[in-house]
């Protein structure tokens, strides 16, 4: 196994139920250079984030099973994953849910529908901190 640290790409864990959202996405990441993976749900994302520790995740939050205030929750708890930034991306819009989400350790929290150049920029933004 070669060592992570040569040539560190930076990953980013996309989680969403929608499709769409992830097919775009994740031609976004690809194209600015970033690892991508993919988890279609909260249970998915918490695999996902043991084995491949991302460094940024991009999370919905309406998911079934596990939502993403609850992976927000586990990941900023966790002292081996705390370090991960974590920008939620969801259609709930009231200032009580983003405040949630904030709670929850969001580091930045975009609603849906959201501006693709400006979600990249902070991205990219986050992924040079």
């Amino acid at each position: 196994m070669k060592n992570s640290h040569q040539n560190k790409k930076t990953k980013v864990l996309l989680v969403d139920d929608e499709p769409n959202i992830l097919l775009s996405l994740d031609f976004l990441m690809r194209k600015k250079g970033y690892g991508v993976f993919i988890a279609r749900n909260g249970k998915e994302a918490l695999q996902l984030i043991r084995a491949e520790q991302p460094d940024i995740i991009i999370l919905d939050i309406m998911m079934p099973e596990v939502d993403g205030y609850e992976v927000c929750e586990f990941v900023k708890q966790s002292p081996e994953l705390k370090h991960i930034k974590i920008i939620i991306l969801s259609a709930k819009s009231k200032e009580e849910e983003i405040e949630k989400g904030y709670q929850a350790g969001a580091d930045l929290y975009f609603t849906k529908p959201f501006s693709t150049r400006e979600l990249i920029a902070h991205v990219s933004e986050l992924a040079e901190r």
